[in-house]
């Protein structure tokens, strides 16, 4: 029988988790500084109405194109962390000539999960909207997530975006990155760290589980699960795989990588994962 508890508890995994987060946390603060400070960060932009509804949108120098967009939502089980632990992730896709936007969210319990993905869909609508302001090319804006933010990123690609707003393109979305998603709910109401603050039900894990949801158009996903995680993450990516086979996807093999420095990987260039989802976001569209 299957241990979800101690499937799910990347914490107890990981000897270094709690340090990591702050380190997160710290780069984090210096990378806005920084970015904002030169002019390539426009911070704690409002998205929605509510205070957790904000987002750091990062440029890079002028083009004579608009650049591609990567969107990232992050991780924490829903529970933890913000977007200002992540504006390190930017500097190498800046680099690169990709412009980011780093999305913030209400943290469950005190959000539930199904207004955590409302949130979510409203930051990407709202960067749809403004792209001709910011600058970046909305066709290709791609959206990423690590773990919960993975499930996150999922739940974007099976949104009826003309239905939420007659003004959006089906395909909004043109592609995903999905690191170490969590796209089947139903086995965490057996966490009981995570049930305590997410309280699961039927309807939120039929509701909030990506792949009990058909894809909205057949967008390519990019995926990856480090090889040091549990079986249950590679399952979950599996899943994703097995349940979407109309999106073209690509799995990118991170034997050497654990649940948390898969999302360095991601944000290091010449890594592979960082290599195929900088040809993802490049490609023409």
């Amino acid at each position: 029988m299957t241990d979800y508890a101690r499937e799910y508890d990347v914490a107890a995994a990981i000897p270094a988790f709690m340090q990591i987060l702050a380190d997160w946390g710290t780069r984090g603060a210096e990378a806005r500084a920084q970015l904002s400070a030169d002019g390539r960060g426009r911070l704690d932009l409002a998205y929605g109405a509510s205070p957790d509804e904000t987002l750091d949108l990062f440029a890079p120098p002028t083009q004579a194109k608009a650049p591609p967009l990567l969107v990232f939502l992050h991780g924490g089980f829903w529970r933890r962390l913000h977007k200002n632990d992540f504006a390190w992730l930017a500097r190498p896709w800046l680099d690169a000539g990709v412009a980011v936007a780093i999305v913030n969210y209400g943290l469950a319990p005190a959000t539930p999960l199904d207004e955590i993905v409302a949130q979510t869909r409203r930051s990407l609508a709202w960067l749809w909207h403004a792209a001709p302001a910011h600058g970046h090319d909305r066709r290709r804006m791609v959206v990423s997530g690590h773990s919960a933010g993975g499930q996150l990123a999922a739940m974007a690609l099976a949104t009826d975006w003309p239905g939420l707003d007659a003004a959006l393109p089906g395909d909004m979305i043109a592609a995903a990155i999905t690191l170490s998603p969590l796209v089947e709910l139903a086995p965490l109401r057996k966490v009981p760290f995570l049930q305590a603050d997410l309280h699961l039900t039927d309807a939120l894990v039929a509701g909030c589980s990506p792949i009990r949801h058909a894809p909205a158009h057949a967008a390519p996903i990019l995926a990856a699960v480090g090889g040091r995680e549990s079986d249950e993450f590679k399952r979950q990516l599996k899943l994703l795989v097995e349940a979407w086979p109309q999106c073209h996807s690509r799995i990118v093999p991170m034997p050497d990588d654990d649940h948390l420095s898969i999302c360095e990987a991601f944000g290091r260039a010449g890594t592979p994962l960082h290599a195929a989802a900088l040809a993802l976001l490049t490609a023409k569209r």
